[in-house]
């Protein structure tokens, strides 16, 4: 978990706040849930009726945000102060645009008033006056998002904060079926807790029958099969899925098979190094990154160059680009180009 964010709920939890708050970032895991906080656990259930006010950079004025928070709370020690959306607020004159409006009250703000900026899916410039200000009154917290090769780390410790143990390789898996989205990681992880509230593990059994991916037959297997050079299971594989195509849609099954050969592109140019700086350069655990290196002897340079140009080709046709196949004959006939080449 973010070692910023966690500092931010520990200060919330002993009621030692900041008059001013600005969270920004490409991650909108860590501020959907900041803002959850500051709505629902600052002020009491009562207090919350005449001191919690929300307003919306698109719809609000500068001025508006700054009569909310010079406002007394009522009934309160402190009020609360959420400016949502705040890339979008209106600003003043030419000289005082957006958050810039705002810069005086960031000078002297209130201290009856816990203010919070939120300013998703980019950073706010830190050259601005105003974010330097914001520093020095207040707290700056930036959510980035996790590289991929860090989601296991990250899901691993979810696991242990939320209880439920996630073992290593399930982690790999959830990281490579779910994607980069925290949210629907942990919405998915939350699914299967609700489910088997008696559990204390996460197992591929678990996985397989509330999120649907196979624990024999993993879409995001089929790639390093067919690079792994086993035969037997390549074609094992391949039945089933040619037999549930459901189970292995062409967009899903092609994204899969690019970040494979991506890595083993990336593979060709890392011989000689050390385990941990390959894995570091294809994005993924030193775990799995020794089976891509491992590929390499059946998979050269110009074969990988190959398979590429494949997914491109097969990519449009999945999406009905000069072709009327199915899913069924596309990933057949892809199958066989790329034994082919």
């Amino acid at each position: 978990m973010n070692a910023e964010y966690k500092k931010i709920l520990q200060s919330i939890k002993l009621k030692q706040y900041a008059p001013i708050y600005l969270i920004d970032g490409e991650e909108p895991y860590y501020l959907d849930k900041l803002r959850n906080i500051f709505e629902q656990e600052i002020l009491t259930e009562a207090e919350r009726d005449f001191n919690l006010t929300i307003l919306y950079g698109k719809d609000a004025n500068w001025t508006d945000v700054l009569n909310a928070c010079k406002r007394f709370p009522m009934f309160s020690e402190k009020q609360v102060v959420i400016l949502r959306d705040a890339a979008q607020l209106k600003g003043g004159d030419d000289d005082e645009k957006g958050l810039n409006s705002l810069l005086n009250y960031v000078e002297k703000p209130a201290a009856h008033t816990v203010f919070l900026i939120e300013h998703p899916f980019k950073k706010a410039d830190v050259r601005t006056k105003f974010v330097k200000r914001v520093k020095e009154k207040g707290i700056h917290f930036t959510s980035d998002k996790i590289k991929e090769d860090k989601l296991p780390d990250w899901i691993e410790e979810f696991g242990r904060e939320t209880g439920f143990h996630v073992g290593r390789k399930e982690a790999e898996v959830l990281a490579s079926y779910l994607g980069s989205d925290l949210q629907k990681i942990a919405n998915e992880i939350e699914k299967i807790r609700i489910n088997v509230p008696d559990e204390k593990q996460l197992t591929m059994q678990l996985i397989a029958r509330y999120i649907g991916i196979s624990k024999e037959y993993n879409i995001f297997d089929l790639a390093p099969t067919l690079t792994g050079n086993n035969r037997e299971k390549l074609y094992a594989m391949l039945s089933y899925f040619l037999g549930n195509t459901k189970a292995a849609p062409m967009p899903l099954l092609i994204g899969a098979f690019y970040t494979h050969f991506n890595r083993l592109y990336i593979a060709n140019f890392v011989r000689g190094k050390t385990d941990k700086e390959a894995a570091a350069a294809m994005g993924m655990s030193p775990w799995f990154a020794k089976d891509v290196m491992a590929s390499l002897q059946h998979w050269p340079l110009h074969r990988v160059e190959r398979c590429l140009l494949l997914l491109a080709k097969y990519n449009t046709m999945a999406v009905g680009i000069k072709s009327t196949a199915g899913d069924k004959e596309l990933l057949k006939e892809m199958i066989g180009q790329m034994l082919e080449s």
